[in-house]
């Protein structure tokens, strides 16, 4: 076929004449068969030699544009190898040419040669098509997919594909059949190729809702309840995702997984540039009181920032201010933990690390059997290691400072409440009445907590 395209004939016709010279001169010149594989030879050696050789000339001549010009397709043309693994088409196409001049056009040989020749061929024109394909893809990746969205799959669906169609018509070149018969084939067995594609089907469907909804894209920070994911998304292929978790072990799950079942995304997160602060303590409700004269003087000495809204509260005779804003002082004059409330919102509200254009609360939640939650709740950076240490020094201040208020935070019974409940008089009068009778009240509120519990 390719010979009646390619004018091939006159080297051809050279080389079986070379051949046949050289046979004379040894005395071999009646051996047919023998010319019939010497030729055979020579034309792969010449053929792998053109390949060879035509390979280096486009490879200089890239070289030379990358220098010349700094290309960056060429640059990444090379890097890839892309104009080497399309070079591997030029061998099986020149033996092809030059292979029915040695043999008789019914000559079983030739038939098999060809045969072999053109299979060579198909899997040399599918790498470099896939080659093709993946440089494309990759180009893509990198300048147009700005989201990142998982579009590999749709790769590995084109390159399954080419794949496929070689097998097609490798086999019926094989038999001697057309592609159409065997496709006829195959129909027959369309149950068992889908069990076999299953997980592939399901990824390729899986991949495209994945990119349709915008659920996932390489470099989200992911978590999958139902698995040990919990880390950012490396890879996301036909058949797998691939995360890394926290402590750098790398988790593979099927994408259909994601699709089927729900998974928390943290990407609005890092886009927002703010992340939620959201936790709790727990107060001695024992501690909760009404609010003295002596103990809002006392505060508001220790605590200078508070005489504004003390202020502000008695010259509204006592009443509480609702404010709706989002980051605003919310509190009472009524009670220690309503001025703690408030002392807290003005701690956040000062705080240089804390996001003002977002929700701020201070909150007291629904009292349980071991005192009185006070849940915050804020907004800070996302990077990991200043949000783990803006939030220890929140509560940590919380826990420092929460006794010039004459609050307590909760603590199930220890040996010192123990041993302050059996104080004897003497060292109850060192301690100070007040202090020994607050401490013991405690220790025997938690002892009866411990034992209820």
């Amino acid at each position: 076929m390719l010979s009646e395209i390619i004018p091939s004939h006159r080297v051809a016709n050279w080389l079986l004449s070379t051949i046949d010279g050289v046979l004379d001169t040894v005395g071999l010149s009646h051996m047919k068969n023998l010319e019939e594989y010497i030729y055979v030879a020579v034309i792969v050696a010449l053929a792998l030699f053109l390949g060879w050789l035509i390979r280096r000339l486009i490879l200089l001549i890239a070289r030379k544009v990358v220098k010349m010009r700094n290309s960056v397709v060429a640059r990444e043309l090379l890097e890839q190898r892309v104009l080497t693994k399309c070079s591997h088409v030029i061998p099986p196409l020149v033996i092809l040419a030059l292979l029915p001049f040695a043999f008789d056009t019914t000559s079983s040989l030739l038939k098999i040669f060809e045969k072999c020749v053109w299979i060579y061929s198909l899997i040399t024109i599918a790498m470099a098509v896939n080659t093709v394909l993946t440089f494309a893809w990759m180009r893509f990746d990198q300048r147009d997919n700005t989201k990142n969205l998982p579009l590999k799959g749709i790769l590995n669906v084109c390159v399954g594909i080419v794949w496929i169609v070689v097998t097609i018509i490798g086999g019926s070149i094989l038999l001697g059949k057309s592609p159409a018969v065997l496709l006829t084939g195959l129909g027959a067995f369309a149950a068992a190729l889908m069990l076999i594609f299953k997980d592939t089907i399901l990824g390729f469907v899986a991949g495209i809702q994945l990119s349709q909804n915008d659920m996932l894209r390489v470099g989200d920070w992911i978590v999958v309840p139902s698995t040990i994911a919990n880390g950012i998304v490396q890879d996301v292929s036909l058949t797998a995702v691939k995360v890394q978790n926290w402590d750098n072990t790398i988790v593979t799950l099927p994408p259909y997984t994601l699709v089927s079942t729900s998974f928390q995304n943290w990407r609005g997160m890092s886009q927002s540039g703010c992340r939620q602060i959201c936790r709790s303590v727990i107060f001695d409700s024992y501690y909760v009181k009404s609010c003295t004269p002596e103990l809002i003087e006392k505060v508001t000495q220790l605590h200078p920032e508070m005489k504004a809204f003390v202020d502000k509260s008695k010259a509204a005779g006592g009443k509480v201010n609702y404010d709706p804003g989002l980051a605003v002082v919310n509190g009472t004059t009524e009670t220690n933990l309503g001025l703690f409330r408030a002392y807290m919102c003005q701690y956040l509200l000062n705080h240089p690390l804390i996001v003002k254009d977002q929700q701020i609360l201070v909150r007291v939640m629904v009292p349980t059997g071991i005192g009185i939650p006070l849940q915050l709740w804020c907004f800070t950076t996302t990077a990991w290691t200043a949000y783990e240490a803006v939030q220890s020094e929140i509560f940590e201040h919380i826990a420092s400072v929460c006794q010039d208020f004459d609050l307590q935070l909760f603590n199930y019974p220890s040996g010192v409440d123990v041993e302050t409940v059996q104080m004897n008089p003497a060292d109850r009068a060192e301690l100070g009445d007040a202090s020994a009778d607050a401490a013991s009240a405690s220790a025997q509120s938690n002892a009866s907590v411990a034992s209820a519990q």
